[in-house]
């Protein structure tokens, strides 16, 4: 039964290995994806301007870790997603998505390569149970396990750009060789561990994945570690406003079965001239042809107020579409939001309305992202 299910007919909340470290730190926690999550501890503020500044300690373990291999994995994994793993050089990662058959997206993942014919995929919490069963199914007929570990697997990262020098010390793999998404196995604090060079918030980080029972170890050394720097623990209140910042899209808000990866903006990631066949293959080859039915947009509310999901954007008086997501953008100082709008109403510097509180409210179209890292040789 997926965590969304358990919740619907009563049963309690999943926790991940670190709750008493959160609530010991008086975190806000509420329901996210059938998991008892914290949103935020001294606040979204606060929490957000640490990553970007400094540094931040997340808990991400309610992640979905589904390990595949066997001497198929990389063909099974290339027929199942729309990106093509095997042309990853072990010790690398990619974006990708599993996809349905009429190019709907099922869950965006990143996807690690490990060994030879041995893969890590990380999945959305909402989604895990779907995607480990969906891949299981498309994987049968190959010679590949899937080994689903998102239930003993534990994952906490550190965002920002003090994360190096914070981590750096406390574990034996080279940071410094480590390049953004790369991923090695090594020891954090003493103990067994993948590290990745990956992340939500548009900036450097790390995630380290290790098992469940030592999650509260990682957090508790890299918290002091990190004391000093200025890190701080930080909820999915503040990962969601650094990942819209950073034009980072959402499954459930940008993404979902009723949306292609083109018209996501994510066109690249389809691998339509790989060898062999692959699920959805058909339709995506189709909609690369085809005009878009929506575009998915960054807007700048010049006008008061914060879009929100759903609110719908107007282009005169006709509807254009509607907002995917919203906030006000600590960064940028002014509110932001992305949606989904008529292809015409799309190019940058285009004037629409968002109507919020029953007003119409001026915004205009900009290039993705809202925010972009100053980048380093890392």
């Amino acid at each position: 039964m997926s965590a969304d299910a358990a919740t619907a007919v009563g049963e309690p909340l999943l926790e991940t290995s670190l709750i008493g470290i959160h609530r010991a730190l008086g975190a806000r926690l509420v329901d996210f994806a059938g998991w008892q999550m914290p949103v935020q501890y001294r606040g979204i503020l606060e929490e957000h301007r640490a990553v970007r500044e400094r540094a931040g300690l997340f808990d991400l373990s309610h992640m979905g870790e589904l390990f595949i291999e066997g001497e198929d994995a990389g063909d099974a994994l290339a027929a199942a997603l729309i990106s093509d793993p095997r042309t990853l050089a072990i010790g690398r990662a990619q974006y990708s998505m599993l996809c349905a058959a009429d190019g709907g997206i099922i869950d965006d993942l990143i996807v690690y390569r490990l060994g030879p014919e041995r893969f890590l995929v990380v999945a959305n919490a909402g989604n895990a149970v779907v995607v480990s069963d969906e891949l299981a199914a498309r994987m049968s007929d190959w010679k590949a396990v899937l080994d689903d570990r998102s239930r003993i697997t534990a994952l906490v990262a550190i965002q920002g750009p003090r994360s190096a020098e914070v981590l750096g010390p406390h574990t034996d793999v080279d940071l410094g060789a480590l390049r953004y998404y790369g991923i090695a196995e090594g020891r954090v604090a003493g103990i067994d561990a993948l590290v990745a060079r990956t992340g939500y918030t548009g900036e450097d980080g790390f995630e380290v994945f290790i098992e469940w029972v030592r999650g509260p170890d990682i957090w508790r050394a890299l918290a002091e570690a990190g004391e000093q720097a200025g890190v701080i623990p930080c909820g999915l209140g503040a990962r969601d406003t650094l990942r819209l910042e950073a034009g980072m899209p959402l499954y459930g808000n940008e993404l979902d079965l009723d949306t292609n990866p083109f018209e996501a903006g994510l066109g690249r990631v389809v691998k339509l001239d790989k060898p062999g066949d692959f699920v959805g293959r058909a339709a995506l080859t189709r909609a690369s042809k085809e005009k878009l039915a929506k575009r998915l947009v960054g807007l700048r509310i010049t006008g008061r107020g914060i879009a929100r999901h759903g609110y719908d954007v107007f282009a005169g008086e006709r509807r254009s579409g509607s907002v995917t997501s919203g906030t006000f953008s600590p960064t940028l100082g002014a509110p932001i939001a992305m949606a989904y709008v008529a292809p015409a109403d799309g190019e940058p510097g285009t004037m629409l309305e968002v109507e919020i509180r029953d007003q119409r409210v001026a915004a205009e179209v900009v290039a993705l992202p809202f925010y972009r890292r100053p980048r380093t040789s890392g």
